[in-house]
């Protein structure tokens, strides 16, 4: 059991890489840079296999497989290790990390082929992914803090990689900044959480939470406030309301980096740590409610704002911020496995998009917007049909792996009690699919809307495309586990989570998908396997007519769009403007504080009182110096007056103290 023995294996691999092509890579060529990148992140999957295979060896009476490396921190009666665990929820994290992220940097290799930065791009990745499974193999809350904020900083490197234009510092800084607030919630959270448990581990955690339940304490008590601030923390590293609005400008990084980071691997950690945290949300009601509504609500809001947006990149952007929604939903909902399960599907079908969106840009000559393009069906064949596997995934298109994922979530909160959150989501289903298919057909179908005299359209290299087609495969049939519980039988990947999300003891919902039910109030939700079926089947034919409306939009009535974009010229503007968020963020937060920084801290503290206060020393002892220097005349007869003064005065002195 050498892996297992030996977790820390897996993330060191990445950072080993990280380090030898930061300290090295530029003396060295190219060749031997994508030997320690691809060869690190490989070697890192190849463990994770290993120590899967081990793990199910040992068998479940060793379930979850923790292991403590040293203490890292001790103070009174804390203590804090350095400790890995792996269990079903952190295998299905670290295969998703390890086998997608390595699929990425191979196709990186063919992305970034003509960049100065190669080199440092690839160390900024693997620091990255070193970051990500820190965070995945975490066994208490500080260690995952490492790795949650260790992948803040890589994505801000990442995100602002050129940094020569200002729009990407910007989008890098804002990045940082968002997540720094979400990241505070994140932090109180742990402190509570240490003062009420006395432990941050994860087992200490959970086994008190669920020892001590009671409804007073759940409801409005402290397991409430741990679980909410938790969820702070999750809306700033998974781009929900209101902290979304770093992840759209975040697609000013290279488009491997939008693929990684944006849609498989960072945006989803705010996902994980609310499923790890499943305990203490189960026993919050009130948590589990805020969570459902806001992932709900995220959804809707992102899909409408995707319906109008011109930037290829931005249109995926928005996208990846409505399905992170669905995850909540399904989080909050108690449907815990088909949060996660929507997180793996989603992790295929949005990689490839987004790394079919660079295969397009590619051919385009760096070209992004949607309405200089048009006609690259038979010009780019292997992009075309692995973009339109992922299409037809992410609309939830039968037998595609988003339709198993997307329809579990649903279904967990349909029944008379949730129709109407049920109809929410599945209008955001059919909106999915309409802007889905619009960027498709504006991309690849009608006549060709650039200059092709002067933009050479050409497919992507060998290196690009195989990952394409790798991930158009895990698209199709990566949402096959469930699909026996079409013909009456198990949903595999429930029966695989199982063991982890299985009821907590002190609440009779925890862990079911029936959770969220029990918090408001209203009883059971459970569908039967025919309400299961017809609500499957009414999700399926919204996205088919929001397919339909897109294609007789684009393809058949192209005029119709912007026939609608004049005659609802309000509307149009208030979508295409994102709803004016990050205006409205700028004049109620942003201007304020920098007026307040530069006209009080600066001005007034800074140069006003603190240079003020040092200068006015300096001002002072340089005049005291100056009355000073004329004692010092250098005349011996001056000396010794002042001797004489001297003398009489302290003899003075002394006198008048005798007496």
């Amino acid at each position: 059991m050498f892996i297992l023995s030996h977790l820390w294996i897996i993330p060191a691999l990445p950072l080993l890489g990280a380090a030898l092509n930061g300290l090295l890579g530029r003396h060295w060529p190219r060749r031997a840079t994508n030997i320690v990148a691809l060869g690190s992140t490989g070697l890192a999957l190849l463990a994770t296999v290993e120590a899967v295979r081990e793990f199910f060896v040992i068998g479940p009476g060793y379930w979850p497989w923790t292991q403590n490396y040293f203490t890292w921190i001790a103070a009174g009666t804390f203590r804090a290790d350095f400790a890995m665990q792996i269990d079903q929820l952190t295998i299905v994290m670290l295969l998703v990390v390890t086998f997608v992220g390595w699929l990425i940097h191979i196709y990186s290799t063919g992305y970034m082929k003509e960049d100065a930065g190669y080199v440092r791009f690839f160390a900024y990745l693997n620091l990255f992914m070193f970051f990500m499974l820190i965070l995945v193999l975490a066994s208490n809350y500080l260690v995952m803090f490492v790795g949650w904020e260790g992948v803040g900083l890589s994505s801000y490197l990442l995100i602002g990689f050129f940094f020569r234009k200002n729009s990407a510092t910007n989008a890098g800084n804002k990045a940082f900044w968002v997540n720094r607030i979400g990241d505070f919630g994140f932090l109180i959270a742990l402190f509570l959480m240490f003062r009420t448990f006395g432990t941050l581990d994860f087992a200490g955690v959970f086994g008190q939470a669920a020892a001590n339940y009671s409804p007073d304490l759940a409801g409005h008590g402290v397991l409430t406030a741990i679980a909410l601030l938790l969820f702070v923390g999750a809306t700033g590293k998974s781009a929900q309301l209101p902290l979304y609005v770093w992840l759209p400008d975040a697609m000013e990084g290279p488009t491997p980096v939008s693929a990684l980071i944006h849609a498989a691997t960072m945006v989803t950690a705010g996902v994980y740590m609310v499923a790890r945290s499943h305990v203490i949300f189960s026993l919050a009601p009130v948590a589990m409610t805020v969570v459902a509504v806001i992932g709900l609500v995220t959804a809707f809001f992102a899909a409408t704002i995707a319906l109008v947006q011109n930037d290829i990149k931005k249109v995926l952007a928005y996208s990846t911020v409505s399905q992170l929604g669905y995850m909540f939903l399904g989080l909050g909902v108690g449907a815990f496995s088909a949060g996660i399960f929507h997180l793996m599907t989603h992790a295929f079908f949005k990689g490839l998009l987004f790394l079919g969106a660079g295969s397009v840009i590619h051919a385009m000559s760096g070209e992004q917007d949607l309405r200089k393009m048009g006609g690259l069906r038979k010009k780019i064949p292997w992009t075309y049909w692995t973009m339109l596997m992922a299409t037809l995934a992410i609309a939830g298109a039968p037998g595609f792996s988003g339709f198993f994922s997307k329809d579990a979530i649903l279904n967990a909160i349909g029944g008379p009690n949730g129709i109407y959150l049920w109809g929410l989501g599945v209008l955001t289903a059919g909106l999915t699919a309409f802007y889905m298919f619009r960027m498709f057909f504006l991309t690849f179908h009608g006549r060709p809307r650039f200059d092709e005299h002067k933009v050479h359209v050409h497919e992507s290299p060998k290196s690009m495309l195989v990952p394409l087609a790798v991930l158009a495969v895990l698209s199709v049939v990566g949402g096959w586990w469930a699909a026996p519980e079409l013909f009456h039988g198990d949903n595999l990947f429930d029966h695989f989570l199982y063991p982890v999300f299985s009821p907590q003891v002190g609440s009779p919902a925890a862990g079911t998908p029936n959770a969220f039910w029990y918090a408001i109030g209203r009883g059971d939700a459970t569908l039967n396997y025919q309400q299961t079926l017809e609500f499957m089947a009414a999700a399926t034919g919204v996205a088919l007519i929001g397919f339909l409306i897109a294609w007789w939009f684009y393809l058949r009535k192209p005029d119709i769009p912007k026939r609608l974009a004049t005659s609802l010229s309000g509307p149009y503007r208030l979508l295409a403007g994102k709803y004016f968020v990050d205006e409205l963020y700028a004049a109620v937060i942003v201007r304020p504080l920098v007026w307040l920084s530069t006209n009080f801290l600066w001005h007034a503290v800074d140069e006003g009182a603190i240079d003020g206060t040092v200068n006015g020393v300096g001002e002072a002892a340089q005049e005291s110096g100056g009355i000073l220097r004329r004692v010092y005349s250098g005349n011996v007869r001056s000396y010794a007056t002042w001797v004489v003064i001297g003398a009489v005065v302290i003899t003075t002195f002394l006198i008048w103290m005798a007496h």
